[in-house]
């Protein structure tokens, strides 16, 4: 059976500008690693730690830089980035198929929403009052869109995934199943008879072009909205509080938490497992390493900030955890020490 997407290596060649080295008319039909590909496979080279893979792949053609475009067991394509040339083609090779545009039987439409002819509203699709859905919009099966929300061309919206009212999203966004978007926010004033809930009454507003992963969850605004910039991308199970503002193209990976009214800026990475606390700024460009907790504001853009422990036996681990509990015992000690020296310099 002829796959869907099947493609010539000159075509594929033209979509990334790069130099075709063997024969064009090969059909390429998915694209696999070089240890994993097969006839009809596309792989690519990106990290020369699997340099030692290029001569036995059983792939119809690798993507390379022109260095190792020399004896290859198949057809090349030199190109100046692998790894972008590999991100590019996977576009054509997405699983995901648009449907033909149309309301399913099932789906509730409140009377008021505005909905394009050329958008997908799958199965039991809840849309609330005052909803405008543009041209292109994918709307996945039991996706529940609350009161006066806006999802912009193009945009899709996998299965089950929540928009509490007033939340807007711009246009060409991926929003992964079980997405939480517009969720209140933790605020609550303390007396001493309990909690005082603070009503949350902002939304959430999300640029274009952004990405957000299965299960992650972004709270509305206490009295403004949070902030999602164009071409941010969020991995999965991400917390993103209250009045939060993440700036341009800033990538965060999965189980991050980001306290309320914080402002992360454009070009940022926050690696996995990382925590931000609230009311802080991170300047563009800053990078986290995993695990690590930012309790304070980032001023100078460019930084590379690091708090978890690497990586360790497990027996060294121990006794570094015991050192780190005598560390202000040692300070002190050793505080000592110096004072003793400089007293016995000077008598000297």
């Amino acid at each position: 059976m002829q796959p869907v997407n099947s493609y010539s290596l000159v075509e594929i060649a033209s979509l990334i500008k790069g130099q075709l080295i063997g024969n064009g008319e090969l059909t390429i039909n998915a694209l696999n690693t070089l240890e994993c590909a097969v006839a009809g496979q596309l792989a690519f080279l990106a990290n020369t730690k699997y340099l030692p893979q290029l001569a036995k792949t059983k792939a119809t053609a690798v993507l390379v830089k022109a260095e190792f475009a020399k004896d290859l067991p198949c057809v090349a394509i030199v190109v100046d980035d692998p790894y972008l040339a590999f991100a590019r083609l996977s576009r054509i090779f997405d699983w995901r198929v648009q449907p033909s545009p149309g309301i399913h039987d099932s789906a509730h439409i409140s009377a008021s929403a505005i909905i394009d002819v050329a958008a997908v509203i799958s199965a039991g699709v809840v849309v609330g009052d005052h909803v405008i859905i543009e041209s292109g919009v994918f709307v996945g099966a039991n996706t529940v869109i609350g009161n006066r929300c806006k999802v912009g061309k193009n945009t899709r919206l996998e299965a089950s995934a929540v928009l509490y009212d007033n939340v807007c999203i711009g246009e060409g966004c991926l929003i992964h199943s079980s997405v939480i978007l517009g969720s209140d926010g933790f605020g609550f004033a303390p007396t001493p008879d309990g909690w005082v809930k603070i009503h949350q009454l902002g939304g959430v507003r999300i640029g274009n072009d952004v990405e957000i992963g299965a299960g992650t969850t972004i709270d509305r605004g206490a009295l403004d909205h949070t902030y999602i910039h164009d071409g941010v991308k969020l991995d999965n199970q991400i917390q993103i509080a209250h009045n939060v503002v993440i700036g341009e193209q800033t990538a965060i990976a999965g189980c991050t938490a980001v306290a309320g009214s914080t402002k992360i800026g454009r070009r940022c990475t926050i690696a996995g497992l990382s925590g931000i606390v609230g009311h802080l700024t991170i300047a563009d460009n800053t990078h986290v390493t995993a695990m690590t907790l930012i309790s304070k504001s980032v001023t100078q853009p460019g930084q590379v900030l690091s708090s978890g422990t690497g990586q360790d036996a497990h027996r060294n681990w121990k006794k570094n955890v015991i050192r780190f509990k005598q560390l202000n015992e040692m300070a002190k000690r050793i505080s000592k020490l110096e004072q003793k020296a400089d007293n016995f310099s000077s008598e000297g």
